[in-house]
């Protein structure tokens, strides 16, 4: 039977927390709160979790899950070949809503999906994310709803989509915005913007001047 936590209340809270990292750590699937909306998360090194979570979905392995970390300073394990734009880009826009397409480290021993080679890595602005990814890591994390419906911006409307196929709802409140991160491309010499979203063309070129859009 899923567990919801209401993350209003301190002790409410603090017990969701410790529980949602349990449930990380044994390979079941969570619903946490992020600036954007609210995402389903496993552990991203657990194949058989992710797997869960692209089953929970209805998706399959062709759309990879994207990676929530905790800080900046965890891409250093996770990512290769990363420019000094691509931490520009960083520093201007994380923790927020900007999703950064990289090569992973070769060595890493993971299975995202179909992701040839590249990982769309974000960290989140929103503290009980932050919370939960700084105590246990990197995670899988996709948007908490049945593939072709809209994203939730609430705890419960992601309970309704996915049910007890998730261990644990960390309900924070009703997301700010339905609008989805941007995500970036900084595989090559020059960053280009895949999808237009939270942050705007104009803001990411004040950053990226030769900002290239995909068509």
């Amino acid at each position: 039977m899923a567990r919801r936590y209401d993350c209003a209340d301190e002790v409410d809270r603090r017990h969701g927390l410790r529980e949602a990292a349990s449930a990380v750590r044994r390979g079941d699937l969570v619903v946490l709160p992020t600036d954007t909306v609210y995402g389903v998360g496993a552990d991203a090194f657990s194949a058989d979790a992710v797997a869960d979570l692209l089953a929970a979905k209805g998706r399959g392995r062709g759309v990879p899950s994207p990676v929530l970390v905790g800080s900046p300073t965890t891409l250093h394990g996770l990512v290769t070949d990363f420019s000094e734009l691509a931490w520009e880009l960083v520093d201007a826009f994380w923790p927020g809503a900007l999703t950064l397409v990289a090569r992973h480290q070769p060595s890493l021993t993971w299975d995202l999906g179909e992701t040839r080679g590249t990982v769309a890595v974000r960290m989140p602005l929103h503290p009980v994310a932050i919370e939960l990814l700084k105590d246990v890591g990197p995670m899988a994390v996709s948007s908490a709803n049945l593939t072709g419906q809209p994203a939730p911006q609430t705890c419960d409307a992601a309970r309704e989509m996915l049910g007890d196929s998730v261990a644990v709802y960390l309900d924070g409140g009703p997301t700010p915005d339905s609008v989805p991160s941007s995500i970036v491309d900084v595989t090559g010499e020059v960053p280009v913007l895949l999808r237009a979203g939270a942050v705007s063309e104009e803001e990411l070129r004040k950053v990226v001047p030769d900002l290239e859009t995909a068509h």
